[in-house]
C-alpha cells in the first residue's frame, strides 16, 4: 500500500452564511487521476483552492505532498502546478515570454522549448496572448502548470467553455499526462470527462461527497439496473411508472422519464400495457447501461447541470 500524496479530512469552508464545503474527505494516491464531479456551486473549486493554498480552510485537515497548504504555502508552490478555471495574462505578453516568466518563479524548471513543442504552440511562440484562440489559451495554461515539473497537478474545469473539438484535444493532453503517471486532481461537471479521464471520482453536491469510487464502481451502485429513457405523448401521473414490473426507480427529467429496471424486457411489456390502459402513447424509447449521471440523479434527484 502506498501512502496518499494528498489527504483531505472533514474539510469545511463557509463564506458568511454560505456553506460551500461541508465535511469533505478523500485521499489521492501518487500517479492517480482523481476527479471532483458535480454541478456549479457544489464546492469543487473551493476545495481545490484550499488544496492549492489559495484559500484558508475553516476546519478539517489537508495535506499535499506532505505539506500543509496554509502553513507551508511557499514550499508547496514548488511541488504543485495548477490551471485555474480561467487564466488571464497581459494582452501583449507573448507565449514564450509567459513560459519563461512562470518558470523563473520556481527552483525546479522544465525546458520552455520542450513545453512549446509538447502543447503544439511552437508556431505561436511570438504571438501575443490576446491573439490566441480559446483552445490555445488553455493549452498555454496547461503548459504553464508544468513549468516546475510538479508532483501534483490541479485542473479546475479544464475544458469549460471550449468547443467539442478543442475539448477532445485537451483530453488527449491529460491522457498523455495520465500515461506518464502524473498525479492529477481535476474538477468537472462533464460526465464524459470524468468517465474518460479519471481513475476515481468523488461526486460532490451541496458541499458534500455523496459517492466515491472508480467510474465502474459508481455505475454498479445503480444496483445492476438498466437505464430506460422514454418520451410519452402525454404526461404521466406522478410516480405511476415506479409501479411497473422490475422498476427500481423512475423519475421525470427534462420532459422525459428515466426508468431504472432490474428486468428491462418485463418492464417494457408492462409499460406498453400501462400506456394502452391510460390512453397514452410511446413517442421514443432508449435503453442503455447506467452512467455516472444516473448515479448522480439517484443520489440527488436532479441532473448534474441543474
Amino acid at each position: 500500500m502506498t501512502n496518499p500524496i494528498l489527504e483531505v479530512e472533514d474539510l469545511v469552508k463557509s463564506y458568511g452564511d454560505v456553506h460551500a464545503v461541508r465535511g469533505v474527505s478523500f485521499s489521492v494516491d501518487e500517479g492517480e487521476v482523481f476527479g471532483l464531479l458535480g454541478p456549479n456551486g457544489a464546492g469543487k473549486t473551493s476545495t481545490v483552492e484550499i488544496l492549492e493554498g489559495l484559500r484558508d480552510l475553516d476546519s478539517g485537515r489537508v495535506s499535499v505532498c506532505g505539506l500543509d497548504p496554509q502553513r507551508d504555502s511557499h514550499a508547496l508552490k514548488h511541488e504543485i502546478g495548477a490551471a485555474l478555471q480561467s487564466t488571464s495574462l497581459p494582452d501583449k505578453l507573448r507565449v514564450m515570454e509567459a513560459l519563461r516568466l512562470f518558470s523563473s518563479f520556481y527552483k525546479r524548471r522544465r525546458n520552455p522549448e520542450e513545453l512549446l513543442k509538447r502543447f503544439g504552440l511552437e508556431e505561436k511562440r511570438n504571438t501575443f496572448y490576446s491573439q490566441l484562440s480559446g483552445g490555445q489559451k488553455q493549452r498555454l495554461a496547461l503548459a504553464m502548470a508544468l513549468v516546475n515539473d510538479p508532483k501534483v497537478l490541479f485542473f479546475d474545469e479544464p475544458t469549460a467553455g471550449l468547443d467539442p473539438q478543442v475539448r477532445r484535444e485537451i483530453y488527449d493532453i491529460i491522457e498523455e499526462l495520465k500515461r506518464e503517471k502524473k498525479t492529477i486532481v481535476m474538477t468537472t461537471h462533464y460526465i464524459e470527462e470524468a468517465e474518460r479521464l479519471c481513475d476515481r471520482v468523488a461526486i460532490v453536491d451541496h458541499g458534500k461527497v455523496v459517492a466515491l469510487g472508480t467510474p465502474r464502481e459508481l455505475k454498479t451502485r445503480s444496483g445492476g439496473t438498466t437505464r430506460i429513457e422514454v418520451r410519452l405523448a402525454k404526461p404521466e401521473a406522478d410516480g405511476a411508472l415506479k409501479n411497473l414490473e422490475g422498476v427500481a426507480d423512475a423519475r421525470e427529467l427534462d420532459g422525459a422519464y428515466v426508468i431504472h429496471s432490474h428486468r428491462p424486457p418485463r418492464t417494457i411489456v408492462d409499460l406498453v400495457k400501462h400506456l394502452e390502459a391510460e390512453g397514452n402513447e410511446l413517442v421514443s424509447l432508449e435503453i442503455a447501461s447506467p452512467s455516472l449521471e444516473d448515479v448522480f440523479i439517484e443520489m440527488t434527484g436532479r441532473r448534474l447541470r441543474d
